[in-house]
């Protein structure tokens, strides 16, 4: 689990300060977003009652917050934005994230919007179809298993939000890196694999609206610079984790 700590800070501001305390924590969030202790923070007001505010930062750490940011030559200037506000504060704790988490469906999944298990299935199909038929990347999958592709298209569904089937059936996170291990995979071997399945996604017909295929791309760069290394001499076995859930990252998709 991640070492990340949230803070909550509540406030109640009679209303007729709230524009003034409003404008002190725009001047004080300076501070918050060059301090290297912080990953995010967010100021949110009540719906129901105007008085009602809760500051949510999200530290690196708890140890981070307190023994960092606060003895940092950044924190007296953000103090002194705050202070007459401090008599306001209701409540000031950190919370450790649980297991529960999730999203819910206001926004569709990659793997939905690209057309679900039948779209990535067709995906592998005509790449994989390519790879063998390439110069620079058949000899790195000679021999390669009938299932092989089905099995990546299980990959990428899970990848990109869809069922858990890799991580259930077929080992997950460390099977899909066990098999890059002893590759010596190149840069240009790397490269082609890009250009291929790119190629490969316009003619499997999968959507091409800017923002479906930034998302896409961005996996394929990770993913491969990944295998790229664990393919290497030098490689170390990653410790166990969780196949990486891909999602649409600073273009959300675009819908009229």
């Amino acid at each position: 689990m991640t070492a990340e700590t949230v803070e909550y800070i509540r406030y109640r501001i009679p209303e007729q300060q709230s524009a003034e305390f409003l404008a002190a924590y725009t001047r004080a969030a300076a501070q918050l977003a060059a301090a290297p202790q912080c990953v995010d923070y967010e100021l949110t007001r009540c719906e129901e009652d105007f008085e009602h505010f809760i500051l949510r930062i999200t530290w690196t750490s708890t140890e981070a917050h307190l023994e960092g940011f606060r003895k940092s030559e950044l924190f007296p200037g953000f103090l002194a934005e705050i202070r007459p506000y401090i008599s306001d504060i209701q409540e000031m704790r950190h919370y450790k994230p649980t297991t529960v988490r999730g999203t819910g469906s206001a926004v569709p999944t990659l793997y939905s919007w690209a057309g679900g298990a039948e779209a990535f299935s067709r995906l592998t199909s005509v790449f994989y179809d390519k790879v063998l038929k390439d110069d620079l990347l058949a000899p790195v999958f000679d021999g390669l298993a009938p299932e092989h592709a089905s099995h990546v298209a299980l990959w990428l569904g899970e990848v990109f939000g869809g069922p858990a089937a890799y991580s259930e059936n077929l080992g997950g996170h460390g099977h899909m890196v066990a098999k890059h291990f002893g590759k010596n995979i190149t840069e240009p071997q790397r490269r082609r694999w890009v250009n291929l399945i790119q190629d490969a996604a316009d003619e499997a017909g999968l959507p091409t609206d800017a923002e479906f295929r930034s998302a896409f791309l961005a996996y394929v760069e990770w993913g491969t610079r990944l295998a790229l290394y664990f393919s290497g001499p030098d490689a170390q076995p990653p410790a166990e984790q969780p196949v990486p859930k891909w999602n649409w990252g600073a273009a959300p998709p675009y819908q009229q």
